[in-house]
């Protein structure tokens, strides 16, 4: 199971790591010397925000992967409810963290 996990944690990274190179666009920086937080928070959010939709995507193929091959197993089915579970409320974690620039730059 640990190699399974390692080995999707890398297919996943390194289908994610051309958005890694279109991260920040330079022509939306600001000039050099300056620096504007909003800006960086944005950036930062940009980033962060494809990676997690990837996982998102992955937790619920892997949670309904754990419902076919349960086969009426009820420890398996429990398991696979607790995956769907905690893949659910990290999608809310992550749509309730996409405010959070908002957030700041109101009180900036």
């Amino acid at each position: 199971m640990n190699k399974k996990l390692i080995t999707l944690s890398i297919v996943s990274i390194l289908l994610v790591l051309p958005i890694f190179t279109l991260a920040i666009n330079p022509i939306d920086q600001p000039q050099r010397g300056t620096f504007d937080i909003a800006t960086a928070i944005d950036n930062i959010f940009g980033f962060i925000w494809p990676i997690f939709i990837a996982f998102a995507v992955l937790m619920f193929i892997f949670a309904g992967f754990l419902f076919l091959t349960a086969q009426g197993d009820p420890t398996k089915i429990s398991s696979a409810k607790k995956a769907l579970i905690w893949g659910i409320i990290g999608v809310a974690v992550g749509i309730l963290s996409s405010s959070i620039p908002f957030i700041i730059n109101g009180i900036l």
